[in-house]
């Protein structure tokens, strides 16, 4: 065995799974989960049927770099999206489809990192946990970069020292953020860029929640509109990975992309050939026709801003929490121990929400997912609206 699988800690959901070993919520509440960030709106049809339609390509195997037609309506998208420079992404050169971006950014670490140069690879924290499984299978070290409440949830660059710059190789970001939906700004990804280019890193850019905003007029930025902006046309050093899991409530689909830097696109290519992961025909087929539509998109959008409200409206006098600016996640803060909130909301209320310590590790001391736990808004708004309530009535002490 790969001993480096030794590394690997317990999944979130397994550890959450052992916290709620042997609870027995009460029989009349129906159970309602927060835990998990699936999306449960519901699969547009033109999507599904799009799918069902182009199941005949079975026959034929398809190829890693996907159908052309799949490359150029994910280079359109990114073009319309972020207001990239008309021909600045070349669908032959820049895009490269992947089956989620959970399979890739897990596997870009393994084709970028060079593990005989003690390398470490830098990640926000609280984080996403296949950004450390990835950095310890490659052979890394993860570095994690406490985001709290001071830090605006975002990670402090300017404080990580010239050692650690000096081995690092490759940096995780994540913004929208998971769990804090902190959002950074062009400025931030701007001064990222300049800091890669002085250190010789690569930034991958985790903006799966870039289409799940507040503001219909302020959408996220994102890395390549950063880079464009200060006139990196060349996307040099940068990646950025995008899904139509939560911008199309498509998770079962495993739909994504990579794009940027043509240098790694074409080495991850040649490392996904060998892997052998090339998207399905039909797949293919349903997301030229996802990331083609906007409509859809917008309405998502509605949707959970409806939630937010009436989940806010709830939970605002008795909790401490606020809106993020992106994202379908609350951060809230916990009166007390995180996984005791988590084990006996769960056995007074039937509410299942994720501690704030299972996203996190200890940093400088510090776990900043303490005494705080991720609350998912992905079930529909009345259950969104009902687990805010049973919330309220725990913490009365009902």
């Amino acid at each position: 065995m790969n001993p480096d699988l030794d590394r690997l800690q317990p999944y979130p959901f397994e550890r959450l799974a052992e916290l709620a070993a042997g609870v027995e919520p009460p029989a009349g509440l129906a159970p309602i989960s927060l835990s998990i960030g699936e999306p449960k709106h519901p699969t547009p049809g033109f999507i599904t049927e799009a799918v069902i339609t182009h199941l005949h390509g079975l026959s034929n195997y398809p190829l890693t770099r996907g159908r052309a037609e799949l490359r150029e309506a994910i280079a359109a998208w990114l073009t319309r999206r972020f207001r990239l420079p008309e021909a600045g992404i070349d669908p032959e050169r820049h895009v490269l489809p992947v089956n989620g971006t959970r399979e890739g950014l897990f596997a870009i670490a393994q084709c970028l990192v060079d593990r005989a140069q003690n390398p470490v690879i830098l990640m926000p924290n609280p984080f996403y946990q296949i950004y450390e499984g990835a950095a310890l299978l490659a052979g890394a070290e993860p570095v994690f970069l406490n985001t709290m409440v001071d830090t605006g949830y975002l990670p402090d660059f300017d404080a990580v020292p010239d050692s650690t710059w000096s081995r690092c190789q490759l940096v995780y970001i994540c913004t929208p953020g998971n769990p804090t939906g902190a959002v950074m700004d062009s400025a931030a990804l701007q001064h990222l860029i300049e800091l890669a280019d002085r250190h010789d890193f690569i930034i991958a850019s985790d903006e799966c929640y870039s289409e799940i905003f507040l503001d219909e007029d302020r959408p996220p930025a994102g890395l390549l509109q950063a880079a464009a902006a200060m006139g990196c046309d060349d996307w040099r050093r940068c990646l950025v990975f995008h899904s139509l899991s939560k911008r199309s409530n498509a998770p079962g689909l495993r739909s994504g992309f990579v794009a940027g830097d043509d240098r790694l696109v074409s080495g991850f290519l040649r490392y996904r050939t060998y892997h052998g992961c090339a998207m399905p025909p039909a797949t293919q087929a349903a997301s030229i026709c996802a990331w083609e539509d906007e409509a859809h998109v917008i309405e998502n959008r509605a949707l959970y801003r409806d939630k937010f409200r009436a989940v806010l409206d709830i939970l605002d006098p008795v909790l401490e929490v606020t809106r993020p600016p992106a994202g379908f996640y609350l951060w809230p803060v916990t009166p007390g121990d995180d996984c005791e909130f988590a084990r006996d909301l769960l056995a007074q209320q039937n509410v299942a929400v994720l501690p704030g310590s299972y996203l996190s590790r200890t940093a400088n001391g510090i776990n900043p997912g303490q005494r705080h736990v991720r609350m998912a808004l992905v079930a529909p708004i009345a259950d969104c609206i009902e687990a805010a309530g049973r919330i309220t009535s725990y913490l009365a002490g009902g």
